[in-house]
């Protein structure tokens, strides 16, 4: 398996937040909704978010959770406010959604505004995947000649009709949005900005990251998986270091605590089991590493879920270790 779906075998939608927004200008929002990941394109119109220019066709993902703003030029002042639970207000508190519905999942200062939004949320970091709400960058951009509007297109007439099921169609929908603006994001220009563990091209240190990707688990040394892939060990710490950046053991003890991070947030799994599934042999030694790495016990990381997926800042981790996955 190749290091790519790893990082996104993770987005899982659970009734996503997903509608059109109609706007004519002038207009500006300020969001801050605490979600975790946004899929925003722009079906016509244009749009400016945090300063960036996008155009009719363009594809973003905004990581959240800090607020972010979307205007119709640069120059636009925001004077809408969304918040948790979109909720939708005038910045002096008068309530908008009333006012700005136009329909089935549409929204926004006009009914047939010269700007279309389509626009995705995903609430909780447990259902964007852990490794994507942590790897990607603050704001990806997908230009139109990149983006897949085949998608973009189905997930507008689903989000227009109220079919039966619709939800689900929706929720899978945006999954598959996700990916492939990903997917495309790394082959774009923007290539450079990308993990460089994603984007490696030496085959030696592919399948190495395969083998460690498949079993985390494993009781793996340098030695043990240099053998794996035919070669030396210097051969391998030193293609291995070129390519992702770090030696392998210390990108394992990385992959294995981002991984125990994301199984964590799932209430009931066990901190045994996850122990194991990371190649612990009990509980107690885990968590003991769990806090040398990451500065606080698996417990108090659990703890902590609600606020990580409402916004409030994640705790104090190690300051001198990264606390979850590589990225450049």
């Amino acid at each position: 398996m190749d290091p790519l779906t790893h990082f996104l075998d993770g987005p899982r939608a659970a009734r996503a937040f997903a509608l059109s927004m109609q706007m004519t200008a002038p207009w500006g929002i300020t969001v801050r909704d605490n979600a975790a990941l946004t899929v925003l394109a722009v079906t016509s119109g244009q749009a400016v978010v945090d300063g960036a220019l996008l155009t009719e066709g363009d594809v973003a993902l905004i990581r959240g959770p800090e607020q972010y703003e979307v205007t119709d030029t640069a120059a636009s002042t925001p004077t809408i406010d969304i918040g948790p639970g979109q909720q939708c207000t005038t910045v002096d508190g008068h309530d908008l959604r009333e006012d700005f519905r136009h329909g089935v999942r549409r929204w926004g200062n006009a009914e047939d505004g010269e700007t279309t939004l389509l626009v995705g949320t995903y609430a909780r970091r447990d259902e964007a995947g852990g490794l994507v709400a942590r790897a990607l960058p603050r704001l990806a951009v997908v230009p139109r000649e990149q983006a897949d509007h085949t998608l973009v297109d189905l997930l507008v007439r689903e989000i227009s009709q109220d079919n039966p099921a619709a939800q689900v169609v929706i929720d899978r929908l945006l999954d598959v949005l996700v990916i492939t603006t990903i997917r495309r994001w790394i082959e774009s220009s923007e290539r450079s900005t990308a993990p460089t563990w994603l984007t490696t091209t030496d085959p030696m240190v592919i399948d190495a990251l395969e083998l460690l990707h498949a079993a985390p688990e494993a009781p793996w040394t340098v030695e043990s998986l240099a053998r794996r892939v035919n070669t030396s060990r210097a051969s391998l710490a030193a293609r291995f270091r070129t390519s992702v950046g770090e030696p392998p053991m210390a990108y394992l003890t990385r992959w294995r605590f981002t991984l125990a991070s994301d199984l964590l947030q799932t209430p009931d799994t066990t901190v045994a089991h996850v122990a194991r599934s990371v190649g612990y042999n009990n509980a107690f030694s885990f968590s003991t590493a769990f806090k040398r790495h990451l500065g606080i016990t698996p417990s108090e990381f659990r703890h902590h879920r609600p606020l990580l997926s409402n916004g409030i800042s994640e705790p104090n981790m190690h300051p001198t270790r990264s606390a979850f996955i590589p990225i450049d």
